[in-house]
């Protein structure tokens, strides 16, 4: 089974940003979701996660998401309080921390944070961190309550290509060992062609295509929904390459949006 999205909709404020969106995502894979900037990317996300109100269907496995049995990281995500990496991942685990930690889950959490190459920062302070730092940890948090359904928005945008791969690395693993769904918006294409098993596109809050990446991503739909001209490369692994060429005018039928 997987994620099963049936007529959703969805508003913020006056604006309909979400319109009559129906896909189904299979578990066991990570699933790419793209679209140009305003297109309703991080408003399906939230709407997934019900931290946002929506008209349709979402169910998971068949059943109602619950917000407390996923893990999700949403878009400019930041820890301004003075916690420490270490006592940031374990929140994620226990949504408090008291005065004892079992220290076979200290150990799980250190493992989790050198899975991404920062078990060194475990004592520093999070308003110490980069932004990158502070996504990775973040990244982490959400992954040492293994949830089934990984939902998240832009979790490599502040990354340098290193981390991004690192990151992507492991979510594969995380997928592989638990038959998880992890749903990422990613406004790289070349990432996506990589890493997703699935994309699910969206053109100004509708479904523009749903499928494997050379199946979604062609010619014809990026002049539609990115209003780009590129060129399809193939590596020598297989793997495919979008080189932009040139930008040709406005989107077809793009309608103005307020958020991604």
């Amino acid at each position: 089974m997987g994620l099963q999205l049936s007529h959703v909709s969805a508003r913020r404020g006056r604006a309909e940003i979400l319109k009559d969106v129906s896909a189904t995502l299979p578990a066991g894979q990570i699933a790419g979701l793209i679209g140009p900037n305003g297109t309703g990317k991080s408003t399906l996300i939230n709407a997934i996660a019900t931290t946002l109100p929506h008209g349709g269907s979402i169910r998971f496995h068949g059943q109602p998401v619950r917000l407390g049995e996923v893990g999700f990281m949403p878009q400019h995500c930041q820890v301004r309080a003075g916690l420490s990496v270490l006592e940031t991942v374990l929140l994620g685990r226990y949504e408090r921390l008291g005065l004892r930690v079992a220290g076979g889950l200290i150990e799980r959490a250190l493992q989790v944070l050198d899975s991404f190459g920062i078990a060194h920062l475990h004592e520093r302070a999070m308003t110490a961190l980069s932004g990158g730092q502070q996504q990775l940890v973040l990244l982490a948090q959400r992954l040492i309550r293994q949830p089934r359904l990984l939902l998240l928005d832009e979790a490599t945008s502040a990354l340098d290509i290193r981390h991004q791969m690192q990151v992507f690395d492991r979510l594969h693993e995380y997928v592989q060992a638990s038959g998880a769904l992890v749903v990422i918006a990613i406004h790289d294409l070349n990432l996506a062609a990589q890493h997703a098993q699935t994309v699910l596109m969206l053109h100004g809050g509708h479904v523009a295509g749903c499928g494997p990446f050379d199946e979604v991503v062609t010619c014809e739909s990026l002049r539609r929904v990115y209003g780009i001209e590129a060129e399809f490369a193939r590596a020598p692994s297989g793997r495919t390459a979008i080189v932009p060429l040139r930008g040709c005018g406005e989107q077809q039928g793009r309608r103005p949006q307020g958020h991604g």
